[in-house]
């Protein structure tokens, strides 16, 4: 109920986590940092789970599993993978009773483990290109945690793949990051920026990193997903070759990608409002809820009214739950519809049978409108199309709203100011900044103001001219800075 929601303007942190909670998506484990997701939130990711791997699978990928237990040797292999996990890894040293000859790390990603198989599996250019994605969990001994966005447990899903050159990986890897992105906007309502990220911020063994990011409703940066150009780097680490068209050996070129259950805190964070959950249709696993009002002798008609409904709003393909329990009264399933998110409610009481009408409520705005029960299904399925569309425009035009251009260094302080720190009220945003690509530069305004070079845009790099805002050197690079997740 909404009474339950900390307002965004009080503590954002805990409205986010009261919606999480009472929302019905997650709870805590006794695991510290871990998450149990509840079956609500489990069938937001399976729809979300099930739209990607439609896409991956559209573009010529196949499913694959391999195992959660790594021999630490594996990551040791790659000094740069291993530097950049070391401090998340979780390792098995005992097993059976006894202690293991080699620790085993819980898998934190498999670009180790996956590579060791490639090898095998890769002889010839005519096995190239390897294309497999695997669906799983992950393990990352993160310190400080919240659900949905940074548990030591999460699931998500981790594209690795083999090409013949360079030309083809990185072409893959960008393939990749279009997917995200179209995802994100066309799914999700998610508005994205889609860059490249800094060496600083790159993925641990990649030559580049590609990134979508999200703005919050408290004007920080959420990395929504990645796409990593890995170069030859796991090939040479793990000695993954293949006979060219003209009968050399040469080591195969790799791209790894991936998307994780933090897109369901982005969700909630970038739509949801005071009185709980607000879902894109596409997502919601009901689209509609009818809420039937009855008193007395009313009821029989009412639940048939109601029934015939919600049979019409079936025959159309729409995800339809008929509310009939009688143990809470209208006006609380009113609200607790409202805090699940569901996009459409509809209300049907004896005038409006005696009427032929119906009323139809749009999450999204509130707005209520009262049609012909005929013309109902038709109306609902044209609503869900304008929420969806809404959902989008509104969390792009605050995008737009909250980012600025900024010259200076005192400018950038300046926006970071920490006023209103954790409210929905807080300054801040996005930057858009030329940057002289000095790690530096990176470093300095991280320690000042915790924002970080979430990328560089990479449809915002041509005729770069002018100074670095961090530092007045020459700049190389047009760079959005913001606080993050």
């Amino acid at each position: 109920m909404a009474e339950k929601i900390t307002s965004r303007s009080v503590d954002y942190s805990q409205w986010y986590l009261d919606i999480v909670l009472n929302a019905k998506l997650a709870d805590y484990s006794p695991v510290k940092g871990c998450m149990v997701i509840r079956p609500r939130g489990y069938a937001i990711w399976e729809r979300l789970r099930d739209e990607l791997d439609r896409r991956f699978k559209a573009t010529g990928h196949v499913n694959a599993y391999f195992p959660m237990l790594i021999p630490m040797s594996f990551l040791k292999k790659e000094a740069e993978h291993v530097e950049g996990f070391a401090p998340e890894l979780a390792v098995v040293t005992h097993g059976g009773g006894e202690e293991l000859d080699e620790p085993l790390v819980l898998r934190p990603t498999s670009e180790t483990i996956i590579w060791d198989k490639y090898r095998d599996w890769i002889q010839s250019w005519r096995d190239l290109p390897l294309l497999i994605n695997q669906w799983a969990n992950v393990v990352r001994w993160e310190k400080r945690t919240r659900l949905f966005l940074r548990t030591a447990e999460f699931l998500w899903q981790e594209g690795h793949t083999a090409h013949e050159t360079s030309k083809e990986a990185e072409e893959e890897t960008l393939r990749m990051l279009e997917v995200y992105r179209s995802f994100a906007e066309e799914f999700l309502a998610l508005p994205v920026v889609a860059g490249v990220k800094s060496d600083s911020e790159k993925f641990a063994g990649a030559v580049r990193t590609y990134t979508i990011e999200a703005m919050m409703q408290d004007r920080k940066a959420l990395q929504a997903g990645t796409s990593h150009f890995l170069g030859q780097n796991f090939a040479k680490a793990f000695d993954v070759k293949f006979q060219s068209r003209e009968g050399k050996l040469e080591h195969v070129w790799a791209s790894s990608w991936g998307v994780s259950t933090r897109l369901v805190g982005a969700l909630i964070m970038t739509h949801s409002d005071d009185k709980g959950l607000v879902l894109p249709p596409t997502l919601a696993p009901e689209e509609v809820v009818i809420v039937p009002i009855f008193k007395g002798d009313s009821k029989p008609a009412v639940l048939a009214y109601g029934e015939r409904l919600a049979t019409a709003l079936k025959s159309l393909g729409l995800r339809v739950v008929f509310d009939s329990d009688e143990s809470n009264s209208p006006g609380w399933k009113f609200a607790e519809w409202e805090m699940r998110g569901t996009p459409v409610r509809i209300e049907l009481g004896p005038r409006d049978m005696e009427a032929g009408k119906v009323v139809l409520v749009r999450r999204d705005t509130g707005e209520k409108e009262i049609v012909a029960v005929e013309a109902a299904p038709a109306r609902v399925r044209e609503l869900l199309g304008l929420i969806q569309a809404n959902l989008l425009e509104r969390a792009r035009a605050f995008r737009v709203e909250n980012t600025k251009s900024i010259g200076t260094r005192d400018e950038m302080l300046a926006f970071f100011s920490k006023e209103g720190a954790g409210t929905a009220d807080a300054t801040g945003g996005f930057a858009e900044a030329l940057w002289c690509g000095s790690a530096e530069c990176e470093a300095g305004l991280k320690a000042e103001t915790k924002a970080t070079l979430r990328c560089m845009p990479m449809d915002r790099q041509e005729g770069i001219s002018g100074t670095c805002a961090l530092c007045g050197a020459p700049a190389k690079h047009r760079a959005i800075f913001s606080r993050s997740y």
